[in-house]
């Protein structure tokens, strides 16, 4: 099938025009346009040569559901119909020349090291063998810590706010450094990653933990790190959420978040981690889906503002990068607009690639509608396009797109890189209550121990649930330590369980999961401290817990709920290493939230 918008060239002239475009991508292939301008030179050529449909084509990054790009499993095939139209990703590709293709877990992308290879290859290739093949910039979220698309055996990491919590700017960059080099060895090209939001909203429920913290300039520190790092590694990092998603109480994912921030707080608050990005020369900055007032009284989402993509982001900041939405898919982008508008006005708004449209087909046909029917000008899809190729060009594609099982044998959960990750977790645990310095706990006064809490559902390729992992890594290292998870939000007969498993013991450790004053989970740990037993909490996402649980012997924060931070948190526990981890956030008071509990930079050791 012909697609819509490919130029009328036929016989001699059609083979003369894909015989010369074949010339520049073989020059950019062999290096051959070693200096910048020269490059840019043949890039500008390459588009000029390109169709309309292909341009459109470029600007998409697309997810795919399968873990081959032509053979997937039959499920994933009724998956691709259903959402895309089409069979594979090599369908994708041909139909509508996506210029980018997305990783996610659920859509079954991320099974193993070597199968997120082969598909990456596949994709590649099927691109490539087009007649003006260009390769595809394959991307994930994979910022590790609360969120990470690829599990073990790849090396699981520290996310942004332990990291915050370490305080060290080289762990942020060595962390970087190594998950950027074991994505480009599985062929993912672009992480979105690091989260330059600033979270000073403890309510907010969309960053969190995966911000590196409260305080702006330290942020831009971590920020700056991690770009050096990944893009040390041969992969583009992205900035996100500009122009900052940190002071939200509203998930975008699920409604359309207002930052009321002024145009001087944002200047101070929000503004330096992406300043601090653009500096450091990030390859890419992702938008939010959030309304700014005091930068757009528009009513738009940032995502589709030219005041604030253009405006501030181009213009104040002046960054000339490529501009990535956050996922169209979100109903923070959707709630004003229809999924056609949507796309088009983020075009016009300064956007270079549309993420994840809900439907490619609605999405692209209506960019290409724009384009003919004038109200987007082909010179401004051009320069997106140029900017995207320029990246590509950037990170290697044109001249080596393909993974290996050798590189990824080399590269990914590599002894070396699992023993760094271990360290740097074991800097990142942070104590904040110790009372009659029950903790490192003794092996020999305190060794049984019980591990209870929640158990929420873990990255692909763990150990088993939080208080399993916590359970084993606590008898490795002496103790006689068993599991009962009571989940987040423990109904009274499980709090009667875990109660009655408490009696005798020496000790119980406690995994909470963003406790509230009137959740159930602070009803376990006063039932349980009600016991007598010293009772140890490990706030396995937000640290705020601590502010809840005042009948805890001692608290711990670890950030995440993956194996090597829960790992570390026992290490802290039983005395094998030290906790060095400050909060990188404030924890208020719970029965006064205007009071300070615990200060940014607290944090006990011993």
């Amino acid at each position: 099938m012909r697609d819509p918008g490919t130029r009328s060239t036929s016989g001699p002239t059609r083979r003369s025009a894909l015989t010369a475009t074949a010339g520049i991508t073989a020059a950019l292939a062999t290096g051959t346009t070693a200096h910048a301008a020269s490059a840019d030179t043949t890039l500008r050529a390459l588009v000029a040569r390109m169709t309309l449909a292909e341009k459109v084509g470029q600007l998409f990054v697309s997810r795919v559901f399968g873990h081959s790009a032509t053979a997937p499993d039959p499920a994933d095939i009724e998956s691709n119909r259903r959402e895309l139209g089409v069979s594979t990703a090599a369908e994708l590709i041909e139909r509508y020349h996506v210029g980018g293709v997305i990783y996610f877990t659920w859509a079954h992308n991320t099974r193993d090291p070597y199968r997120i290879a082969e598909l990456s290859n596949g994709i590649q290739r099927a691109s490539l063998a087009r007649p003006r093949g260009l390769p595809v910039l394959i991307s994930t979220d994979q910022e590790h810590g609360a969120v990470a698309r690829i599990g073990r055996p790849a090396t699981q990491l520290p996310g942004a706010m332990a990291l915050g919590a370490g305080g060290s700017r080289e762990d942020a960059r060595t962390a970087a450094r190594i998950a950027g080099a074991e994505l480009r060895a599985m062929g993912i090209r672009q992480d979105y990653a690091p989260d330059a939001d600033v979270n000073v909203n403890p309510a907010n429920p969309v960053i969190g933990v995966r911000s590196f913290g409260a305080d702006p300039e330290a942020v831009a520190g971590m920020v700056t790190a991690q770009v050096r790092g990944y893009q040390g590694a041969g992969v583009a990092a992205t900035a996100k959420h500009f122009p900052g998603h940190g002071d939200t109480a509203v998930d975008s994912h699920y409604g359309f978040p207002v930052i009321e921030h002024t145009k001087p707080q944002w200047t101070e608050l929000d503004a330096p981690p992406f300043r601090a990005a653009v500096r450091a020369g990030i390859d890419s900055v992702m938008t939010a889906h959030i309304m700014v007032p005091a930068l757009d009284p528009s009513g738009d989402p940032a995502t589709l503002s030219h005041p604030i993509l253009t405006g501030v982001l181009r213009g104040e900041l002046g960054y000339d990068g490529v501009v990535v939405t956050d996922s169209l898919a979100m109903e923070g982008v959707r709630t004003k607009y229809g999924d056609d508008r949507v796309a088009v006005l983020a075009l016009k708004a300064g956007v270079d690639q549309l993420l994840n449209p809900p439907s490619i087909e609605v999405a692209w046909n209506a960019v290409l509608a724009a384009v003919r029917g004038g109200e987007l000008a082909e010179e401004r899809l051009d320069a997106s396009v140029l900017r995207v190729l320029r990246l590509k060009r950037k990170l290697g594609l044109f001249g080596d797109p393909y993974a290996s099982r050798g590189g990824v044998d080399r590269t990914v959960g590599t002894r070396a890189h699992l023993e760094r990750a271990a360290r740097i977790a074991e800097r990142t645990t942070t104590l904040l209550v110790n009372e009659r310095r029950l903790l490192p706990l003794s092996r020999r006064t305190h060794r049984d121990v019980l591990v209870v809490g929640a158990d929420p559902a873990s990255p692909s390729g763990t150990d088993g649930p939080p208080t399993a992992v916590l359970a084993g890594a606590l008898t490795g290292l002496g103790f006689s330590a068993t599991a009962l998870s009571t989940g987040t939000a423990p109904a009274g007969e499980t709090v009667d369980r875990a109660v009655a498993a408490a009696g005798g013991r020496d000790a119980v450790v406690v995994a909470t999961y963003n406790v509230t004053a009137a959740g159930t989970q602070k009803t376990l740990v006063e039932r349980l401290a009600a016991t007598g037993v010293p009772v140890i909490a490990v706030a396995i996402r937000n640290p705020y817990d601590v502010a809840h649980l005042p009948g805890a012997t001692a608290c711990l924060a670890a950030y995440s709920w993956t194996d090597v931070e829960l790992r570390a948190a026992a290490r802290v526990i039983a005395g094998a290493a030290a906790p060095r981890g400050k909060l990188p956030v404030p924890v208020q008071r719970a029965d006064d939230p205007a009071r300070v509990l615990y200060p940014v930079g607290y944090g006990l050791t011993y």
